[in-house]
């Protein structure tokens, strides 16, 4: 049997690191079983759900190199959840309540204080079709629930049922359903809920596994009973352990700074915003992966905690440096060609500077340097002033080339007695501008013979 497996996110905000964990469990798992991806959009709710966010959403995943076999929108699917809820209504499982949120949350807050659960009791179905139509006629609209199969005949008196499937993630799982709320599938203006389109969908599609949070352990207990009542199989599901910030706060689509596209366009690579999204919370190293493949390979479900775990920023810089230090030139010619290095100098100019960028974008800041026109220092006293004379003096003639640089600084060192420090700090002041940076051996050839002459008479 075919693994197909989907993932499916509401298009009403930014994809953030905790989404793409749920889209990457389901994506790796599918490429290890040369099975079907499918990116669902849960935009049944129309108030909330905007195109450009589904647009983004899409980009997002195609940076990590996340591509779906196949694209839906739960929006032009209404019919097939509109046959479904008619179905369940004709067998008297989807039945019409007409409490407002304050009476139910009312009804919530007396069953605490009576130390029960906060659980429905199933009031509307005691309603006649004359109370119905007066509480309609009031113009009250009704929303529709579920009724779950928690008691034997008489659906007042729930009694444990308890509901066990083999987690994928967390093994053997049992919900008791009489612990349950009977859900909301409708809303009263007509609208759907996640839940009864994401069954309707999993059965249409054929999804045979089921991969996200496990804040939806209690759904799947509820989502495995409507599969069962619409005579369809029951894919199956696996529930992942949830990411929080570094100070334990749950993230969110207001969780700016973690959205894929703010860690896009801040300068990280996909594979180390991938590699930390799945490793983090799962035994082993946290290492950069070299693509989706091999890290594919890594995912192991068995190894995966329990208990939510913390995304560090820090880790993934320091997985984007690991990453960046070891990118070869063919991986940002590209990049580099953008902040103006030309493909004759590109390879050169990489080597020389990716020790020192921590993410490619830095490396146009050395561009700059190298092959722009910047200011440098003026000397600090008439000792630095005395060191640049000599150094332009005894510069070798011609161009520089790989071994200008050894010469250079042993005919200065010769004179001067510069040595260490003293001979290196204000060669590259004098130089580059700064007082840390790249090896300025491999930089002289790309500086060229005429911009190092102006950079050490300037001053």
């Amino acid at each position: 049997m075919t693994a197909i497996l989907r993932f499916a996110p509401s298009p009403t905000g930014r994809l953030h690191i905790g989404n793409l964990r749920t889209a990457l469990f389901n994506w790796l798992f599918a490429a290890r079983e040369n099975g079907t991806f499918v990116l669902r959009f849960d935009d049944t709710d129309r108030e909330r759900s905007r195109r450009e966010y589904a647009d983004l959403i899409e980009r997002d995943l195609a940076w990590i190199g996340i591509r779906p076999h196949r694209t839906a929108r739960q929006s032009e699917r209404i019919a097939l959840y509109d046959a479904a809820a008619e179905k369940l209504k004709s067998a008297g499982l989807l039945y019409p309540c007409y409490e407002t949120p304050d009476e139910l949350d009312r009804k919530r807050k007396r069953l605490a204080a009576r130390g029960l659960p906060p659980v429905y009791g199933r009031e509307a179905l005691k309603l006649s079709k004359g109370e119905r139509a007066e509480l309609e006629a009031e113009g009250r609209r009704p929303h529709w629930r579920f009724l779950l199969p928690n008691f034997r005949t008489e659906p007042f008196s729930p009694q444990r049922t308890d509901l066990a499937f083999d987690d994928l993630i967390r093994g053997e799982t049992v919900i008791d359903l009489a612990s349950l709320s009977d859900p909301v599938l409708i809303r009263a203006d007509g609208s759907y809920l996640y839940t009864l389109p994401s069954v309707v969908d999993d059965a249409e599609m054929g999804v045979t596994h089921v991969i996200r949070g496990d804040d939806h352990v209690t759904n799947t207990a509820v989502q495995a009973a409507i599969f069962e009542a619409l005579g369809a199989r029951v894919p199956r599901f696996g529930h992942h352990n949830l990411l929080t910030t570094v100070g334990g706060e749950g993230l969110s689509k207001r969780s700016g700074a973690l959205a894929l596209e703010t860690l896009r366009g801040d300068g990280y690579e996909p594979m180390a915003v991938a590699s930390l999204a799945v490793l983090v919370g799962m035994s082993g190293a946290i290492e950069p992966m070299a693509d989706l493949e091999a890290l594919a390979a890594r995912l192991d479900f068995s190894a995966i905690s329990h208990s939510a775990s913390k995304f560090d920023p820090a880790e993934l810089d320091r997985l984007n440096r690991e990453i960046v230090h070891q990118m070869p030139y063919e991986a940002v010619r590209d990049r580099l060609a953008a902040m103006g290095v030309s493909e004759r100098e590109g390879d050169a100019f990489w080597q020389a500077v990716r020790a020192n960028c921590d993410k490619v974008p830095e490396a146009k800041a050395w561009a700059k340097i190298v092959f722009g026109e910047i200011r440098v220092p003026a000397p600090e006293d008439e000792a630095e002033r005395e060191f640049r004379a000599a150094a332009l003096r005894l510069l070798p003639e011609g161009e520089p080339g790989p071994e200008t640089f050894k010469a250079w600084t042993g005919a200065i060192k010769a004179e001067t007695g510069a040595k260490g420090k003293a001979l290196f700090l204000p060669l590259r002041r004098a130089i580059t501008g700064l007082e840390h940076g790249p090896e300025l051996g491999p930089l002289l050839p790309l500086i060229g013979r005429e911009r190092l002459v102006e950079r050490l008479k300037a001053g």
